[in-house]
């Protein structure tokens, strides 16, 4: 059999689910990464709240997206995942709408009558809410509609269309807020999900198998969510993962105030912002192969150190190609480490409880948006706003970032040192 009739008869063997679960996951990260790219831009020049407001908005969104999902898991298990799809998109279409349309005439005696920015919060929470039932949905999905010999290709396929969402999400936003205004992504990022909604009311069934399983009561799998939280280990593990996305979500946060307000007021910022999920589609596989050899934790730390030479770049060469450069760099090492996260996840869960544990592995992406959101915001209103107009770049603000990548590769390493000595430990014992 050729590697080609392999492939096909590989991807012919998935459940029409998983094909239904992947679509909806590609159009919902389509629209995420849309309304992310100009988020900062839309929430201060469009909104007028300060850049302390806007990042603070943005990080509570961010946490709310990436840690609820730890529960809406629990849910969407129980319920089913239909439903939780149904539920999803629904509410994200409504949240997205409000968001788009909130400063808008129509809206206006709202906005007279109730506070601009607790508006805005309770719109960004109920939108984070059908947010955190997608990846649940979707990944359990997969997990029921793949075969032992299909997930590993399963699981690729997901991760690629991920990224594909990634990728295209800020250019249509670039090409949306040129041709009819930045509110209008927001609008667009509504209009995908509404679609995604019928989509699954046309497409999407139940896979078989998930339907033949007895779910534990809410109360049980919320006391099995605990058995997390009290391995030390572990939670240490994922605290140092959390400095790495906490500059890692500064490309959505701060990154765009940094290019319209110091290179070029019209500069592309959310192409810009695009080019880590282009670089992961075409070098993944690449990047791949030369790390399979490395133990999982030696790709994360290699992949900690490479990401944190980004913002060095960005503080050394203040231009447009110096950034991009800066995103290619980025994507070099979130390629090292992103496969092999996962990967030291499963190894190191006790026996039985590998699911459970991949539940947490967003904890980390949840706190770092939330403390990248607070602490960038505050130090872009210290460090860089003063510098607007001088013709001095903030290079000391993103040098901040930079040093601490490096201490997070520091404390990755001791980490993994620790945890080798101690088994070793116990391994003689």
């Amino acid at each position: 059999m050729t590697e080609q009739s392999r492939l096909s008869k590989l991807l012919g063997g998935f459940h029409r689910s998983f094909w239904v679960a992947n679509s909806l996951e590609l159009f919902e990260r389509l629209a995420y990464y849309a309304q992310a790219a100009v988020m900062s831009i839309f929430l201060r020049n469009y909104l007028k709240f300060s850049e302390v407001e806007a990042t603070t908005l943005s990080s509570i969104f961010g946490l709310l997206v990436y840690l609820l999902p730890i529960f809406a898991g629990t849910f969407a298990d129980k319920y089913g995942f239909r439903k939780a799809f149904s539920f999803a998109f629904f509410v994200m279409a409504i949240g997205y709408f409000l968001i788009g349309a909130v400063g808008s005439p129509m809206l206006a005696g709202l906005r007279e009558s109730f506070s601009l920015y607790w508006l805005i919060v309770i719109v960004l929470i109920l939108t984070a809410v059908g947010e955190s039932f997608i990846k649940p949905s979707v990944l359990g999905t997969i997990a029921f509609s793949t075969k032992p010999e299909t997930k590993s290709l399963g699981y690729a396929i997901y991760y690629t269309l991920v990224n594909i969402g990634g990728a295209t999400g800020p250019v249509i936003a670039y090409f949306v807020r040129n041709l009819v205004g930045i509110q209008w992504v927001y609008m667009v990022s509504a209009l995908s999900c509404f679609l995604m909604l019928i989509g699954t009311q046309l497409f999407y069934r139940v896979p078989e198998s998930a339907q033949l399983i007895e779910q534990p009561s809410l109360k049980t799998k919320l006391g099995e969510m605990m058995k997390v939280l009290v391995n030390g280990r572990f939670m240490i593990f994922l605290l140092i993962f959390s400095l790495y996305w906490m500059i890692f979500w500064q490309i959505f946060l701060t990154l765009p105030y940094y290019l319209t307000d110091f290179i070029s007021k019209s500069a592309p910022f959310d192409l810009i912002e695009s080019i880590d999920a282009w670089a992961i589609i075409l070098l993944q596989v690449l990047v791949n192969r030369l790390t399979r050899k490395m133990p999982p934790i030696a790709a994360i730390s290699l992949g900690f150190s490479v990401s944190t030479l980004a913002w060095f770049v960005v503080a050394a060469v203040p231009s447009i190609t110096g950034v991009m450069a800066a995103m290619v760099v980025w994507s070099l090492g979130e390629m090292a480490q992103a496969p092999r996260y996962y990967e030291y996840i499963a190894d190191r869960a006790p026996k039985g409880q590998e699911a459970l544990f991949q539940g947490y592995a967003f904890l980390p992406i949840a706190l770092g948006y939330f403390a990248g959101g607070i602490i960038g915001g505050r130090l872009y209103a210290s460090m860089a706003a003063p510098l607007i107009g001088t013709g001095t770049s903030p290079t000391g603000f993103w040098l901040v970032f930079g040093f601490i990548g490096v201490a997070a590769t520091i404390l990755m390493i001791s980490y993994n040192s620790y945890i080798t000595r101690k088994d070793r430990k116990a391994a003689t014992a």
